[in-house]
């Protein structure tokens, strides 16, 4: 694509800019914003992924693998505040996700050893964990929260923590793994994935696209169960203090008077 032809397809920017500013929606602004900061994020990312391809230094690649765990863990621990440690219990999770499929892709070389393939496949198993991590927090402390009453009672029953939330984790931890299974019900029937569309864009032989594409699919079908799974493991132990009091603040305070 020439810049030429980048620069006309702004109209597609235009159109809900102009259709925000008919209906008085007043997204003008934001719209605009989110447009600017990608365009400026997107050219950073690509220089500094020419420059970390062409180097092939594997510690170039492990920074910028450590950059997206950490902007990632940051940008999901907003969502588990209320959950003591959520930060550190989100980085270990995503950290394993990526030892685990980059042990497994480069053990049996199933990818190439390079940054062209590390760096790219990296990106949508953590940027996967997250939007898991985020949909995992918002739906299990909602459970938490309304179902209070039926925790503090199994345990003032003598139950443990885990029976207390069993089922509120288990509800959570399904309910934040259904849309990447739906999704992958209907790929190539409804659309065509990202990384498929991409490789046919640049050339690259249908077969050979849905090929990498499958091997995508796996992965996030393994990142959606490891994520879900291992964060509200580490998560349900520290919702509860000494007195086995539900704490859902993060600061020590218990939720229940």
């Amino acid at each position: 694509m020439s810049t030429m032809a980048l620069i006309f397809s702004l109209i597609f920017v235009l159109i809900p800019i102009v259709l925000s500013k008919t209906l008085n929606l007043g997204l003008e602004k934001d719209a605009t914003i989110a447009v600017i900061r990608s365009i400026i994020q997107l050219l950073v990312v690509g220089y500094i992924l020419k420059f970390v391809f062409d180097s092939e230094s594997i510690i170039y690649i492990f920074l910028m693998v450590a950059v997206m765990i950490i902007a990632a863990t940051l940008n999901a621990r907003k969502k588990g505040a209320a959950i003591k440690g959520i930060t550190w219990k989100i980085a270990v999770t995503l950290i394993f996700i990526e030892v685990l499929t980059q042990s497994i892709l480069l053990g049996f070389n199933i990818t190439p050893h390079t940054a062209q393939y590390i760096i790219p496949i990296s990106g949508m198993m953590i940027g996967n964990g997250m939007v898991l991590a985020i949909l995992f927090l918002n739906r299990f402390i909602a459970e938490t929260e309304s179902h209070q009453d039926q925790t503090e009672l199994i345990l003032s029953l003598g139950g443990t923590p885990k029976q207390a939330v069993h089922t509120q984790l288990m509800t959570s931890i399904k309910a934040s793994m259904i849309p990447t299974i739906e999704s992958q019900k209907t790929i190539g029937l409804v659309q065509l994935p990202g990384m498929m569309s991409g490789q046919i864009i640049a050339g690259a032989s249908p077969v050979q696209a849905v090929q990498f594409q499958l091997l995508v699919l796996f992965l996030l079908l393994t990142t959606a169960s490891i994520t879900s799974i291992m964060l509200g493991f580490l998560s349900y132990p520290t919702m509860f203090n000494k007195r086995m009091q539900v704490v859902m603040h993060g600061d020590g305070s218990s939720a229940s008077k």
